[in-house]
């Protein structure tokens, strides 16, 4: 070897040594033991099995919900909804299903849409429909609600706006269902 590789070669030694040392140095003088008791302790919102999920009602009764529900500010807070859904007639799927006639109709029904697993397996092979408590539960938070969906709105927790929502959705039918009785 001639003498620069030699120095080069003791240069990268030499630095390994000294980072090596510093290292151990530091870690003697600055190591620290975990307490055996935390100084505060951070209380997390607890996460619902699935078999209660589907068992939750939001507090307010959805015949009261719906007896103060208006299509018209619906209309309006479905735009939120518009860049997934289309509420028309024939208007087409977009990323979700069309959703016009959905109220009263079974759950992942359309037969040219692609529903998540779990959607499917929620509707009982068309056994349930979207009532008007499946709607609510659902557009109050839909994961929570059907684990696993592949929708990723978070929900409304506003209940009026959920009950406008609702209401505009089911002027967008052919045949309206009624209001549900108090």
């Amino acid at each position: 070897m001639n003498g620069y590789m030699n120095m080069a070669l003791g240069a990268l030694l030499g630095t390994v040594f000294v980072l090596f040392s510093v290292s151990l140095a530091s870690e003697g003088l600055y190591h620290s033991e975990n307490p055996e008791k935390p100084g505060y302790i951070i209380e997390g919102e607890e996460v619902a099995s699935a078999e209660t999920t589907k068992e939750e009602a939001p507090a307010v009764p959805i015949a009261d919900l719906m007896a103060k529900a208006d299509p018209a500010k619906g209309e309006q807070l479905f735009k939120k909804c518009a860049s997934c859904h289309s509420a028309e007639k024939d208007g087409g799927n977009k990323v979700g299903p069309n959703l016009y006639g959905v109220v009263g109709r079974p759950i992942a029904h359309l037969g040219d849409f692609g529903y998540s697993a779990a959607m499917k397996g929620f509707s009982e092979e068309g056994k349930q429909v979207w009532d008007w408590d499946h709607l609510n539960h659902f557009l109050t938070a839909p994961k929570k609600y059907i684990k696993g969906t592949a929708m990723g709105f978070a929900g409304d927790k506003k209940d009026q706006e959920r009950a406008d929502i609702m209401a505009y959705l089911n002027s967008k039918s052919d045949t309206p269902l009624p209001l549900p009785a108090k």
